[in-house]
């Protein structure tokens, strides 16, 4: 039988070469990362049975991790287990809320960080092996056949706000943006979607209207998967109805840190915030500017402010040399500044 797979995610070094001796003597392979951002990268190429991550990292925090991790079908099942030198209730409740199976506090003892590590593999393994059946795929890749791709030009809609939610979505190629309307008519956006990402299901789940709207934000294209077969598998197959609630739960959740943002945030924090989230989504490297084609209503829709702010906001920006403007185009020229600067 092949060794179990671990990936160690903690800055500080004694601690995660001691988690590693420790996992190693009780027989598990174990692979490691100094920062959430590498981690990350790891969890994706190299698909560990198990993670045990921190929480507190520089560049890429814990929270941020299980967010990328749980929005890829790759990895979006694989045990998650954070560890935290904080056991106060909101870390805990945060963590849990975002999908975390278990946490483990700091300093941890042996048997009980083993424990823990054995229970959640084998339950993990449990949930696996009985939702098998004939017909269970468990890989989103598969599951549906009726799927249709349809293919949408810049700024075309995909769905209304109220339509009847008659299929689910899956972006292949290009990028997307969700949004809602407020009373008096002001775009709001609400989620951006990248390749390989689902969306428009969980109206379906709740028999609703879609209850936003999506518009292609480049030349874009889509698997459209039917009502009916949308719903008939996710109640034969556990396994892809189990994959969905985690997307839908950790959907919910980013959104209500959202309206946190929103409602907390000056302008300035909020225009920069919405730049980093672009460049999360959508930069395919760690290093090295990121320029999208993205219009100051799109952007304005993102931070929540006017168009006139948002434009305000980008040429102060441009002055302190951490973005470049050129027409359409916005260039982030020093993400970790931009990201990190008071306000």
């Amino acid at each position: 039988m092949s060794k179990k797979k671990i990936l160690v995610i903690e800055d500080n070094r004694d601690i995660r070469e001691n988690l590693a001796e420790i996992l190693e003597l009780d027989g598990y392979d174990v692979i490691s990362a100094e920062d959430g951002k590498i981690g990350a990268t790891l969890a994706q190429q190299e698909l560990p049975n198990l993670i045990l991550c921190d929480i507190m990292m520089p560049n890429l925090d814990g929270y941020g991790v299980l967010h990328i991790l749980s929005r890829n079908e790759d990895t979006l099942r694989i045990p998650f287990i954070f560890l935290t030198a904080k056991a106060e209730k909101a870390d805990v409740r945060k963590g849990m809320s975002l999908g975390a199976d278990d946490y483990i506090v700091k300093p941890f003892d042996e048997t009980d960080l083993l424990t823990t590590v054995e229970n959640k593999l084998r339950k993990f393994e449990h949930l696996h092996t009985s939702g098998n059946s004939a017909t269970a795929t468990h890989d989103l890749k598969d599951a549906f056949s009726n799927k249709v791709v349809k293919s949408y030009e810049k700024r075309e809609s995909i769905y209304r706000e109220g339509d009847t939610s008659n299929c689910a979505y899956k972006l292949l190629e290009g990028k997307v943006k969700l949004t809602r309307l407020s009373d008096d008519g002001k775009e709001m956006v609400i989620d951006l979607i990248k390749p390989g990402e689902y969306f428009g299901y969980w109206s379906i789940l709740q028999d609703e209207c879609y209850f936003e709207g999506a518009e292609a934000l480049e030349s874009s294209t889509l698997e459209c998967i039917p009502k009916s077969e949308f719903l008939q598998v996710i109640s034969s197959d556990t396994g892809i109805a189990g994959k969905f609630i985690k997307m839908l739960s950790n959907n919910l959740l980013a959104k209500e840190y959202r309206i946190v943002e929103l409602a907390y945030n000056s302008v300035r924090k909020r225009v920069a915030n919405a730049l980093i989230s672009l460049a999360d989504k959508y930069k395919d490297d760690t290093e090295g500017p990121f320029t999208m084609a993205v219009s100051r209503e799109t952007l304005a829709g993102i931070a929540g402010t006017s168009i006139e702010s948002s434009i305000r906001m980008l040429s102060e920006f441009k002055s302190d040399g951490l973005v470049e403007v050129d027409k359409a185009n916005i260039t982030v020229l020093n993400y970790e500044k931009l990201k990190n600067a008071p306000y």
